[in-house]
């Protein structure tokens, strides 16, 4: 029971919920970017929601299924492909034993999440299966998929002969809508700006480097209020940073546990999945949030995932 990788795709990786508990021990959390899409594939399939899955970035590998399989795509709306068949994003797919699944580039939308009925088998690493990039270890041998590398899977599904798609799906709008300008709601940060109101005022470009560490970020240049020297402090994923370039950097995933720079606002959480589908590029809007509003979006978020699994439950 494997899945074997015939081409990798741009960066494709095995990942999960992330590393809890070692931050003080300066291990990056890792995981997926979007743990909305991720959670909502695997509660389509009957998984735990941390389960591994393979997160795909902007282009994505051909896998060959060697025994049938049921899978879900959630995250960007990606081009997939078993043959002739096209497959559709958000919902529940049987695979015969054999199948080769083809996905290409993601039209709309970075990060595309694959997760398979039982979950992936990797060597799980300080408890978890997520592929630590920037340290090298976790996931498989601590780096992308290569063409070749097989990943085996811990379910078999029985009884599946061909191809079918589930009619019933998950709208993702309320949390994921990858149309229009996003707009990612921040918390104040303790380092306070020149002009408290910039940060807000326009909208922000996603630079080219950016990357699993973080969002690197392009727009009106802002400046610090206070010039006093900083020491380096705990930082986390959805810290905002000021570089001496003005140019704030939103943490993600794979963001170090300390850092110098000033830390002028926090990404809530319920926002990070859209955070984590920006493409470079795109803008998108940073807007004042209070933590009153944080912590009711993160509940409603979860409300809706406990929903579709409540769902999906009563359809076995």
């Amino acid at each position: 029971m494997s899945i074997r990788v015939l081409a990798p795709g741009l960066s494709t990786s095995v990942q999960d919920a992330g590393r809890v508990g070692y931050r003080k021990l300066g291990v990056s959390q890792a995981g997926v970017m979007d743990p909305y899409s991720s959670s909502a594939a695997n509660i389509l399939l009957g998984n735990p929601e941390d389960s591994a899955v393979i997160e795909i970035t902007l282009s994505g590998p051909q896998l060959v299924f060697d025994s049938a399989a049921r899978i879900a795509l959630c995250g960007a709306s990606i081009d997939a492909r078993v043959d002739t068949h096209v497959l559709p994003c958000w919902r529940r797919i049987e695979l015969p034993a054999g199948s080769v699944l083809t996905l290409g580039p993601c039209r709309k939308g970075a990060r595309a999440y694959l997760a398979v009925a039982g979950g992936i088998r990797v060597p799980p690493v300080l408890g978890s299966a997520s592929t630590d990039l920037r340290s090298g270890f976790g996931g498989l041998h601590g780096r992308c998929l290569r063409a070749g590398d097989e990943l085996q899977l811990l379910d078999k599904t029985a009884g599946v002969r061909q191809l079918h798609v589930d009619t019933r799906w998950v709208d993702p709008a309320e949390d994921l809508d990858l149309e229009g300008v996003a707009r990612i709601r921040v918390l104040p940060g303790r380092d306070h700006l020149k002009n408290t109101d910039a940060l807000h005022e326009s909208d922000w470009q996603v630079d080219a480097a950016s990357n699993r560490q973080g969002l690197r970020l392009s727009g009106t240049r802002l400046e610090i209020a206070s010039e006093r020297e900083r020491i380096s402090e705990p930082v986390m994923p959805g810290t905002v940073q000021l570089p001496p370039d003005g140019q704030p950097i939103i943490l993600m995933a794979d963001a170090q546990t300390h850092g110098g720079y000033p830390r002028i606002a926090h990404a809530i959480r319920a926002d990070q999945p859209r955070l984590a589908q920006l493409r470079p590029g795109e803008r998108f809007r940073l807007v004042a949030c209070t933590p009153l509003e944080a912590q009711r979006a993160l509940h409603e978020q979860r409300q809706r995932l406990a929903r579709i699994r409540v769902a999906m439950e009563g359809i076995g």
